[in-house]
């Protein structure tokens, strides 16, 4: 084999090598919905009275390998402030400093640090999610299940922008907490304010591509 040749073959497997590296890559997807669809759904069923809400004000940043989902790690954060419920002084109640104090404590943080069980049904990747909780400055260990939808090349398709590219994650988890654990006037009024808060959230991240 001639010098010449040598050469072509090595640059090509240098750039192929190059390639699968760069496919392998994790990819870092943004949270912050342009499209404010993103949302968090609560609720506390207590004796008296059901209580149901959502809250948009979502942003943050998870890194996501398809090829290695289990490497999966990101912060998802929550306005606190915009949280709200279908009667509106109950909202004022919710976010005053007897309760969640978003004033003092404007964000909900949950910082995911590993995925466990992880197996794949349906082109949808399951796993059990461990992570950090904070809300209203106390931080608690919390596990919880979550699937996790990786769709290539749909960014434009969500944006309604066929110039956009880019790809979407889209999580989805459903999980229960106890407010007693966070200081939210544990033991108090739970014949209408439960005591156990069943948290819902479907949110799409974004990964542009140029």
């Amino acid at each position: 084999m001639n010098t010449s040749l040598r050469t072509s073959f090595a640059v090509a497997a240098a750039l192929g090598v190059s390639a699968l590296s760069l496919q392998a890559a994790p990819r870092a997807f943004d949270f912050k919905d342009p499209k404010g669809v993103n949302n968090v759904q609560f609720k506390l069923d207590a004796p008296l009275e059901s209580i149901t809400g959502t809250a948009t004000g979502i942003s943050g940043t998870v890194s996501f390998d398809a090829a290695k989902p289990e490497a999966t790690t990101g912060r998802i954060v929550l306005d606190a402030a915009t949280l709200t419920v279908g009667n509106s002084m109950m909202g004022e109640h919710l976010r005053s400093n007897q309760w969640l104090d978003v004033a003092q404590f404007p964000s909900i943080v949950f910082e995911a640090v590993a995925l466990k069980n992880v197996r794949n049904q349906g082109g949808q990747i399951l796993a059990d999610v461990t992570g950090r909780l904070t809300v209203k400055g106390i931080t608690k260990d919390v596990t919880a299940p979550v699937t996790l939808t990786y769709l290539a090349d749909k960014l434009g398709a969500r944006v309604g922008d066929a110039k956009v590219k880019g790809d979407l994650l889209v999580l989805r988890t459903n999980f229960q907490i106890n407010r007693s654990d966070f200081g939210i006037k544990a033991g108090e009024m739970t014949d209408k304010v439960a005591e156990s808060i069943s948290l819902s959230l479907s949110i799409a991240g974004a990964s542009p591509r140029s």
